[in-house]
């Protein structure tokens, strides 16, 4: 690990102007699961110059409801929310997705916001420097993907975004875009449909890079907690998905009103799947629609030559979670 200036941060203006006064990168550290394995690693093509912390400003971990409304503070943290019982209760698929998120240990380590703000996950992005030395691939400046023509078993059914094909990780973003919720900043409110990208390199959202969350807004269930979310991993307790989904979807008089789905771990930003959540509206959710609307999310998938096991998983899981929400 390179030597780096650490700042406790007292406020979020502290923090944004700790952040905008360093003469090189800064990064800021909440949990730290995802940022300690970067520096660890030497991820960036510039090392950070210094780090802040954000664990030292009082009033960012909270799990409130207001007006029907769930807010969540940046630093609550993943075990927070998966043992809430109002979360439970009211956002069953949030839940059940910040439960799902790696180990014990890491999920009372781990922040919400950091679990949808870390790096996109790339065996050759992610290489350490310190075994046989540095790897560039596209999203470190490089001139081609590594995975196409080498290892990319567990990257992205949907093609390339600038050439990459690495896949966002997160469990909870998932499950966060079918609720419909909005990340606020320090600089303004985004919705999560927008706050994913991989058009910006080796970032994996649109925030700047002195822009911090502050807090993510969960709209009201509209007519009952009709949300699930499910992940297919090779260790259950521990890996990241190798597919997961998240569903929600609103009910009146035994018919589907509206539906949100989204596929992660399949593509580079989590991926809703538009033409399935249109098949669904007006009709009554039985069996045999849910597994059309799992064939209709993977119909434009693109897999390669090692990673086609992840269409039929897509497929199925798509099918299982929109029938965990009834």
């Amino acid at each position: 690990m390179r030597r780096f200036n650490h700042f406790n941060a007292s406020t979020m203006e502290n923090a944004v102007s700790l952040l905008n006064e360093s003469e090189g990168p800064a990064y800021v550290i909440a949990g730290g699961s995802d940022l300690m394995g970067c520096l660890k690693d030497n991820l960036w093509i510039e090392a950070p110059e210094r780090v802040v912390n954000l664990k030292t400003i009082p009033g960012l971990k909270y799990i409130l409801v207001e007006d029907g409304d769930l807010h969540l503070g940046a630093l609550a943290t993943l075990t927070e929310i998966a043992e809430s019982d109002t979360v439970k209760l009211q956002w069953p698929g949030l839940a059940e997705a910040a439960r799902r998120t790696a180990s014990p240990l890491l999920r009372n380590m781990g922040t919400i916001a950091g679990n949808i703000c870390q790096e996109n996950r790339c065996w050759y992005f992610r290489y350490p420097d310190k075994i046989g030395g540095r790897i560039d691939c596209v999203r470190k400046g490089g001139k081609r993907c590594l995975a196409v023509p080498g290892d990319h078993r567990f990257h992205s059914i949907f093609g390339a975004v600038n050439k990459c094909i690495a896949v966002n990780p997160s469990d909870t973003a998932p499950a966060l875009v079918v609720l419909d919720a909005t990340v606020k900043t320090t600089k303004r409110e985004i919705p999560i449909d927008e706050f994913f990208t991989a058009e910006m390199g080796a970032q994996s959202t649109v925030l700047d890079r002195d822009e911090i969350v502050t807090e993510i807004v969960v709209p009201a269930p509209q007519a009952g907690p009709n949300s699930a979310f499910r992940k297919i991993a090779y260790r259950k307790s521990i890996d990241f998905a190798l597919v997961n989904c998240a569903a929600a979807l609103v009910i009146r008089d035994g018919k589907v009103e509206s539906a949100r789905i989204c596929l992660n771990a399949v593509y580079n930003n989590p991926r809703r799947c538009e033409a399935s959540e249109e098949l669904l509206k007006g009709r009554e959710l039985t069996e045999e629609l849910a597994q059309e609307a799992g064939r209709l999310a993977v119909a434009e998938a693109k897999p390669l030559l090692q990673n086609g096991f992840k269409v039929q998983m897509a497929k199925t899981i798509v099918s299982d979670t929109l029938m965990d929400c009834i």
